[in-house]
């Protein structure tokens, strides 16, 4: 039987979330023998490749593994995915998403033959009680516009814009760069509010959002392609606050270093505030615990940084003026 709708997740060293993925996939309230899984390894992964296997010839619906060479990004491992399929309809997911049970239909039923049209669903981060600031972070998929956790596209849209841009080497900013590329295609894309995928939080490490940061690298690469809709969906303005700060605290250090200590005291003071109110804003409706607090102010010194050091490096590797 020809499959309607092909699957295809990325992974990579996730067995445990992946197995979880999958079992959500075989409850699914759609023709089994109708769609398949794809999982795609981002290199070489041995875990993968026996779950994978494993769920092909003991589960009780159709899986495929593929791996690609070597690392390359999530993107690259979704163009070999969809690349790989017959199926006129491709869903895209990640391996630590719960698909609702009722996910493929709500896509499949909405699906009227149209050749390029794609659609993105509904995703629900499940949250209990005041979250920590990573889970609020992650927590705002839920107002995104376009997210390959939970999005659907027919072959002939994705061979219209040749997949997803395999220069995005992380989990940042490819789901932005294909919804970019599907809008100067005129290609309709439809918000589906019944196709539901469930995305929990994993745990992070202390300083998590320290080396978030490292993802402006493709901040710089997506507003290189997209200036105008870059300022008009992601961000409307460069980050002022951050280089203020940065330069309160480099002259401080300056006129300290030159016996100022007067004019040092006053720069120092207004980089502490900028960091206390910093701070205080990521803690607003978050957790209050004491090691959480703590965590806010230390990173808070940190990220401005971390986030125009990596920024800078992505405005030097991609060529772009970006701030």
């Amino acid at each position: 039987m020809e499959k309607k709708i092909t699957v295809v997740i990325p992974s990579y060293q996730r067995p445990e979330l992946l197995s979880r993925c999958l079992r959500a996939l075989e409850d699914q309230e759609f023709d089994k023998s109708a769609f398949e899984v794809i999982v795609v390894s981002d290199g070489p992964d041995k875990y993968t490749c026996q779950l994978a296997c494993s769920w092909k010839y003991a589960g009780l619906i159709d899986v495929r593994y593929l791996a690609l060479p070597k690392r390359k990004g999530p993107a690259a491992a979704r163009n070999a995915g969809w690349r790989a399929s017959d199926a006129p309809m491709i869903a895209f997911t990640d391996d630590d998403t719960i698909p609702d049970p009722y996910w493929l239909q709500s896509i499949w039923h909405a699906w009227k033959g149209e050749p390029a049209i794609v659609f993105t669903g509904q995703v629900i981060v499940p949250l209990k009680g005041r979250p920590t600031d990573y889970e609020w972070n992650t927590a705002q998929l839920e107002k995104a516009e376009f997210v390959t956790a939970n999005c659907a596209c027919t072959r002939a849209a994705l061979e219209q814009v040749n997949g997803f841009d395999e220069s995005f080497e992380a989990a940042w900013r490819e789901d932005s760069d294909l919804e970019f590329r599907l809008l100067q295609q005129h290609i309709p894309i439809y918000h589906l509010k019944n196709a539901i995928v469930l995305h929990p939080v994993r745990k992070a490490g202390w300083g998590v959002s320290i080396r978030e940061q490292r993802k402006n690298i493709f901040n710089a690469l997506l507003y290189k392609k997209f200036p105008r809709l870059y300022r008009e969906k992601i961000q409307s303005k460069p980050t002022w606050n951050y280089y203020l700060m940065i330069c309160c605290f480099i002259l401080g250090v300056i006129f300290a270093l030159n016996e100022a200590y007067t004019i040092s005291t006053v720069l120092f003071g207004a980089w502490l505030l900028m960091i206390g109110l910093f701070a205080g804003r990521r803690l607003k409706h978050r957790s209050h615990t004491t090691s959480h607090v703590f965590e806010m102010i230390v990173t808070s010194a940190a990220i401005p940084f971390a986030a125009t050091y990596w920024s800078l490096y992505g405005a030097w590797r991609y060529k772009v003026l970006y701030l």
